[in-house]
């Protein structure tokens, strides 16, 4: 049985791209201080976009403008998986701090990839 979609928050994206920003937050912590109004802010302000621009666009009545919000979603998830593989390149965090949050991106990539597509069909 297909469950009925109310809000935004009924929505498994948002509730993983959710899931996905605590994780960005507790990493964060783990970065060099020299970096807490750099990369640490950049990161997170990108990651809090993700949800927020599906919760933005689903509360719109037109289906063009969720798929745009959807796509903006997209991009800030791509500027976040740049700041976590450049993290690790530099040293802010080991690989197996970083490999659950690269799961979680995956995970909300595929989840916004099938959105799209339903709603472009």
């Amino acid at each position: 049985m297909e469950k009925h979609i109310k809000s935004y928050k009924d929505l498994q994206v948002w509730q993983e791209a959710m899931e996905l920003v605590a994780s960005i937050y507790r990493v964060a912590k783990s970065f060099p201080e020299t970096e807490k109004f750099g990369m640490v802010q950049q990161m997170c302000r990108a990651g809090v976009s993700v949800p927020a621009n599906i919760a933005e666009g689903h509360g719109s009545s037109h289906r063009r403008v969720f798929l745009d919000h959807l796509s903006i979603a997209r991009g800030f998830l791509m500027e976040v998986e740049t700041y976590i593989q450049l993290a690790e390149k530099l040293g802010f965090a080991e690989g197996n701090e970083l490999r659950p949050v690269q799961n979680q991106l995956e995970q909300v990539s595929r989840l916004l990839s099938g959105l799209i597509r339903s709603l472009k069909t």
